[in-house]
């Protein structure tokens, strides 16, 4: 089949970063992101993963050069390692980089094998060094599991950033020492601004922290210099001077970062959403099912044309979640 055109939304903005939610579940329940009690796909509902191989294969073939595996927690899904090694196949042949964002869980397990398949970076979620606040951010998480699943990763090769989400009155007093720790581990840092995306158990209001403040009183103990690195994604960076520690912060309300975007996200489902903080979709998996690799690149093109200019993020007091679904479906 001939190569189809490029990627390019109706804003003019080139698509090159395609976002995989492997599995919708998740060994933890972060406050910020889940219920305590979730209601999860059934099974029969999620795209298989050579179908996963199939629709990423395309997206490469069509310019999309970074792929990030998420979920949930992509390394609780069976054979999970088998799509991964496929994919990583395609590392160098079109495709530069696939990476992984996770929880820790499960990483000292999957470090190695990780390497092997070609990843050569991964993101840890972590929020909290603090045994007792960790388990009460994520509702029953044991920090040591995820420092030791980073450990292991550092040491079997793989770069890691850890990601933060900054929650006033959970961890903002922590976010200098957790910088600290990532400086003397040889870890990268990214904060994140809270998001308003499903129904939780609390008000996300109580919790947002504006990252410009955070990034104040950080400067105001660290020798930050502006780092002119990119990931692919919407973080801007600096560098801890002296160290190889990147700082980078997304600020998704306070510093809105939608006129450069370059992402796409697949649900494990197999519905192609077009931003974060919209409900425009198109399902992948119809396509691809009821009419092959020609209905896939049609589905693409049509969820192109719809792709909003900019999410519509707002912290309120009472006001619902920007989209019902939460973070788990979509894919961070």
């Amino acid at each position: 089949m001939a190569c189809a055109p490029s990627l390019t939304d109706i804003h003019g903005r080139t698509i090159r970063y395609l976002r995989i939610s492997v599995t919708d579940r998740c060994d933890l329940r972060c406050r910020y992101c889940m219920a305590e009690q979730m209601t999860f796909l059934p099974r029969r509902a999620l795209l298989a993963l050579e179908e996963i191989a199939l629709i990423a294969e395309r997206f490469v073939a069509r310019g999309v050069d970074k792929i990030r595996l998420s979920g949930g927690e992509p390394l609780v899904r069976r054979d999970v390692s088998e799509l991964i090694r496929r994919l990583g196949r395609m590392v160098g042949h079109g495709l530069d980089e696939l990476t992984l964002t996770t929880n820790g869980t499960r990483l000292a397990e999957h470090a190695g094998a990780l390497v092997d398949a070609g990843v050569r970076r991964v993101n840890v979620s972590l929020d909290s060094l603090d045994p007792d606040r960790f388990r009460f951010i994520t509702r029953h998480g044991d920090v040591a599991q995820v420092i030791a699943g980073i450990r292991a990763a550092r040491d079997a090769g793989l770069r890691v950033k850890i990601n933060a989400v900054a929650l006033k009155g959970l961890n903002e007093d922590e976010l200098p020492a957790l910088l600290r720790w990532c400086v003397d581990e040889d870890l990268d840092l990214s904060l994140i601004e809270t998001m308003p995306l499903g129904a939780v158990d609390e008000d996300r209001t109580d919790r947002f922290v504006p990252l410009t403040a955070v990034f104040d009183r950080l400067a105001g103990q660290f020798p930050l210099v502006r780092d002119t690195h990119r990931s692919g994604g919407p973080a801007r960076y600096w560098r801890v001077e002296g160290s190889a520690t990147r700082l980078g912060l997304i600020s998704p309300l306070t510093a809105n970062f939608c006129d450069g975007c370059n992402r796409v996200r697949l649900t494990t489902e197999g519905k192609l959403y077009l931003c974060l903080g919209h409900e425009a979709h198109v399902d992948l998996k119809a396509a691809l099912r009821d009419g092959g690799l020609a209905a896939l690149d049609a589905a693409i093109d049509r969820g192109l044309g719809v792709k909003p200019a900019r999410h519509d993020f707002r912290i309120e007091a009472g006001a619902a979640p920007a989209v019902e679904r939460h973070m788990s479906v979509t894919g961070g």
